[in-house]
């Protein structure tokens, strides 16, 4: 869908609904290629799942059997993810600190080796760069692994970065490009005419034209008005609750992303240990809670038992935007002039480089593609249609 614009000569006006990594990554690749660009968000930018997220730049060891389309958009965006930081880091005058010591998910007994190697097959059969090695590896690699575990999958090119300072390079970045980013300025609708979207509305009756919307709201997307209730993307919110413990940023604990049954441990530069995080199908609730927090200190403890004397550094809850099949919505609509680039549930940060190029090609060339095909926003209707 290449957009037009009602002005000669004039520069194609786009409005994106949400300042997350994703909203800001596409806003800025737009304003690169000279689009006057309006980014709206309820809240302060990358406050939502941005700030919440661990920054784990994974999809390799993650990899099960029927995503392989997604594995392929996560191979994708982890190609670009290191030219992607070197251009951030030099338009921002920042570090997002991303980090290359790759991931171990660790088995503690032989029934998580069981599960482990079962995986690894498929994910070595797609030629993923993954391998299994011994617990005495493993404890070689993090001296401070639990003793005694049955083993663990290296996968060497699953990376991290920390995600708040990548919100905070794209925000200076995008605005260094000439991006207007509009905070605490809620989008109640957006606006339809003749069967084309042109702009939004704010919750203020203020009305914003533009040539071009892009939808990038996250767990809040459905909740725009303004379009029918069968192309509003199917996505909900998926809470997570983390906690953030304190090392010896001199002496960490660990240096890998450390995957362990029950939760995941993510070491950050500056001495913090991301330790997340719950999955839990409770809407927008925000409260942090003794059973969420105790299930991922007892899982973090098993792995890593040394985490017990750490002191609690921070917690907080997140909400992820999980679509109904918890792969991204990217593409074009049945709404001219829409574009979706929602539902990363927990591959946000991962996708962030291969979303903003996709959608700002697609935006500016009418161009969808190939490797965003498979997430179009279509697929609900035909599988509610086969049904």
């Amino acid at each position: 869908m290449a957009i037009g614009t009602s002005r000669v000569n004039a520069r194609p006006a786009i409005v994106i609904v949400g300042a997350g990594v994703i909203g800001l990554s596409i806003a800025w690749r737009l304003a690169q290629r000279g689009a006057a660009v309006i980014v709206f968000d309820q809240a302060t930018a990358g406050a939502g799942a941005s700030h919440a997220a661990a920054g784990m730049l994974a999809i390799c060891a993650e990899a099960e059997p029927g995503e392989e389309a997604l594995v392929a958009l996560g191979r994708a965006s982890q190609a670009a993810w290191p030219a992607f930081a070197r251009e951030l880091e030099a338009a921002a005058d920042l570090s997002i600190d991303l980090r290359r010591e790759g991931t171990l998910l660790v088995a503690l007994t032989a029934d998580d080796q069981a599960r482990l190697k079962h995986r690894l097959e498929f994910q070595q059969r797609l030629g993923l760069p993954v391998e299994w090695i011994s617990g005495a590896k493993a404890r070689r690699r993090e001296p401070h692994l639990a003793a005694g575990i049955a083993g663990a999958v290296l996968s060497p090119e699953d990376h991290q970065v920390d995600n708040r300072k990548l919100v905070a390079a794209l925000r200076v970045a995008a605005e260094r490009a000439g991006v207007t980013p509009r905070e605490h300025c809620t989008v109640a609708r957006i606006v339809i005419s003749a069967g084309r979207a042109v702009g939004v509305a704010l919750a203020d009756g203020t009305q914003v034209h533009a040539d071009a919307v892009v939808l990038a709201a996250g767990a809040w997307s459905r909740r725009i008005e303004g379009l029918p209730s069968d192309v509003r993307p199917p996505v909900r919110p998926v809470k997570g609750q983390t906690i953030a413990l304190r090392m010896d940023a001199a002496e960490p604990l660990i240096n890998h992303v450390l995957w362990a049954p029950g939760a995941y441990l993510v070491p950050r530069r500056d001495g913090r240990l991301i330790v997340g995080a719950t999955v839990e199908e409770k809407g927008f609730d925000a409260a942090l809670t003794a059973g969420g927090v105790l299930s991922l200190l007892e899982a973090a403890w098993r792995a890593v038992p040394a985490v017990e004397e750490l002191p609690i550094d921070d917690m907080w809850v997140g909400h992820r935007p999980g679509s109904r099949d918890d792969a991204p919505i990217l593409g074009p609509g049945p709404v001219d002039g829409l574009v979706y680039a929602t539902g990363h549930y927990r591959n946000g940060i991962l996708l962030t480089p291969v979303t903003a190029d996709t959608i700002a090609r697609l935006v500016l060339d009418g161009a969808v593609d190939p490797v965003i095909a498979p997430f179009g926003v279509e697929r609900f209707h035909r599988a509610v249609a086969a049904e």
